[in-house]
């Protein structure tokens, strides 16, 4: 994973981002390991949105909240294999495919998992679906020779922190509801976004 084709993050330079970054560096934990992990927050998290479809009450709440601290540790892994394969000088040949390809599983199951919740299985699929997409964009994009299109208004960031925040808010009030409301979001934003990205490379291709 290049340097240059690194998303952009603010959070990188948190104390608390490099401090646990530089405790992965010093130990024998790997970059494509931490990638890893991140599918397994996102399998714990489809299972969480599953129990929250089958459940109500407090179970229910519960449920969703797991589901929005399994999304945060995700973006936590993400964070940190980056910073531990660049920063820490860790990266391996097969870094690039655990860069992206964990990715692309953790987008399906969580959205997923929240359209079993949001009792829209469809919608859920749908918003994986075009998640998938806005990717896929940004990587034709590259294997072109463009540097990597990050734009929003819905690329992955944006993405979780919406079904982040609709996910705790569903826990407390109208889960389904607001739950579909989310996807609705995601799927609207994310449909921009590939039409953005999509006019980017066009145009890139044209001037090439």
């Amino acid at each position: 994973m290049a340097a240059p084709n690194r998303r952009p993050l603010a959070s990188r330079n948190a104390a608390w981002a490099q401090a646990l970054s530089r405790k992965l560096v010093a130990s024998r934990i790997t970059p494509n390991q931490i990638s890893a992990a991140s599918v397994g927050f996102a399998l714990l998290g489809f299972l969480a949105f599953w129990a929250a479809s089958c459940s109500q009450g407090l179970t229910q709440s519960a449920a969703l909240i797991l589901a929005g601290v399994t999304i945060q540790a995700r973006l936590i892994c993400n964070l940190l294999d980056g910073m531990v394969a660049i920063e820490g000088g860790k990266s391996s040949p097969t870094g690039p495919f655990w860069n992206e390809a964990p990715d692309r599983a953790a987008d399906l199951l969580f959205l997923a998992g929240a359209g079993l919740a949001a009792h829209t299985p469809a919608l859920g699929l749908t918003a994986a679906a075009l998640a998938i997409a806005t990717a896929y964009l940004r990587e034709l994009g590259r294997a072109e020779g463009f540097p990597p299109d990050f734009s929003g208004p819905m690329a992955k960031p944006q993405r979780m922190a919406a079904l982040t925040l609709g996910t705790v808010i569903s826990a407390l009030y109208a889960p389904h509801w607001v739950l579909q409301m989310t996807l609705w979001i995601i799927t609207i934003g994310a449909a921009a976004t590939i039409a953005r990205r999509a006019l980017h490379l066009l145009k890139a291709l044209n001037t090439k």
